[in-house]
């Protein structure tokens, strides 16, 4: 019989011991582990939850109160789940059931009224997989008119909504436009990607950093560490590559 799997909470005793999971390193620093190390770090004591398996693999939960969520979701008493990701050889072992029932267990636990997610009328690469959050009951309560909702499980009938700054999906700058934080460690990768990429092919580009709360609740579009606009359109919240960044500038 195989033994019961062990997971662990990041906290502040632990958190420089280790691994972050996206990017396993054990020894070798790199920039976007380390930042999303300190940004976490700052948020622990807000009730932020990062869970993972205890072994060198790519099997967590990432979520914190609504009210204290870098995303421009409004709501009392939820929590916001950001990642929930099972990779490689351990898919299929139920570790993804067992983080969710973990959340909902732990909202219901500390008196919340559900937990909620972003969600896609299309799923996108960068965020969890919204069919298997509607198994646990999860149901769209929210939308926008560029193909994003807000996926919530209710305990008490209150939902949250996207804020109405969030509907907008737009902004007045037509350049290449990206909103990023450092909450996901592949975000200085790909922000440099998008600068040497801008640079080499003389794209007019800028690239803003949300680094507070505040400024993550009026964002002028859906987020969830990341996203683009351009000629003024949101594009997507799908870290972007060349061959990414090519497909948009041709629109």
């Amino acid at each position: 019989m195989d033994a019961e799997p062990e997971f662990i909470n990041l906290t502040e005793e632990n958190i420089d011991s280790q691994h972050l999971c996206c990017i396993i390193r054990s020894k070798t620093v790199h920039p976007g582990v380390e930042a999303k190390r300190a940004w976490l770090r700052a948020r622990l004591a807000e009730g932020h939850v990062f869970r993972k398996l205890n072994e060198k693999a790519t099997v967590f939960i990432e979520y914190a109160p609504l009210e204290k969520a870098w995303v421009p979701v409004i709501g009392e008493n939820y929590m916001y789940i950001y990642c929930l990701w099972v990779l490689g050889d351990r898919r299929g072992k139920g570790y993804g059931e067992m983080l969710m029932n973990y959340c909902i267990d732990d909202a219901k636990a500390k008196g919340k009224s559900g937990v909620c997610m972003l969600a896609a009328e299309k799923q996108k690469a960068w965020l969890s997989d919204q069919g298997f959050a509607e198994k646990f009951g999860f149901l769209p309560i929210d939308s926008t008119d560029y193909g994003y909702k807000l996926l919530a499980l209710s305990f008490d009938k209150t939902v949250p909504r996207f804020a109405e700054n969030a509907k907008a999906g737009k902004i007045e700058s037509p350049e290449l436009t990206v909103y990023y934080s450092d909450q996901c460690p592949y975000i200085p990768q790909t922000t440099a990607l998008v600068k040497k990429f801008c640079e080499e092919n003389s794209v007019l580009y800028t690239l803003i950093h949300v680094d507070s709360l505040e400024k993550a609740k009026a964002l002028p579009c859906v987020f969830n560490n990341y996203a683009v606009f351009y000629k003024g359109e949101f594009v997507t919240v799908n870290l972007t590559d060349a061959a990414a960044l090519k497909k948009i500038l041709k629109k």
